[in-house]
């Protein structure tokens, strides 16, 4: 495996997971008071037109890393939208 792929493969696993801790500590609290719902909205955006470029390229590291992070950012939109009734 070429060197760019595996640096290009690690960024996006990282970039991927980097919501999952404020989703854990959500679930824990139930407290999204201080979650910005526009945040995570414009990120969504961004990991769905990830999504397309990678797509265009046919890329699959990128479709596959943007496509986990695009759910874990409707995810944590879900929870603010659960939780901020509450």
């Amino acid at each position: 495996m070429e060197k760019q792929l595996i640096i290009g493969i690690i960024a996006g696993c990282l970039t991927a997971i980097s919501a999952i801790p404020q989703i854990i500590k959500v679930l824990q609290t139930k407290e999204v008071k201080h979650i910005s719902p526009v945040m995570f909205m414009i990120l969504a955006i961004g990991n769905a037109t990830w999504c397309w470029y990678g797509s265009l390229l046919k890329d699959w590291p990128i479709i596959i890393t943007n496509a986990f992070s695009f759910t874990m950012a409707l995810t944590m939109l879900l929870l603010k939208l659960i939780y901020n009734k509450r």
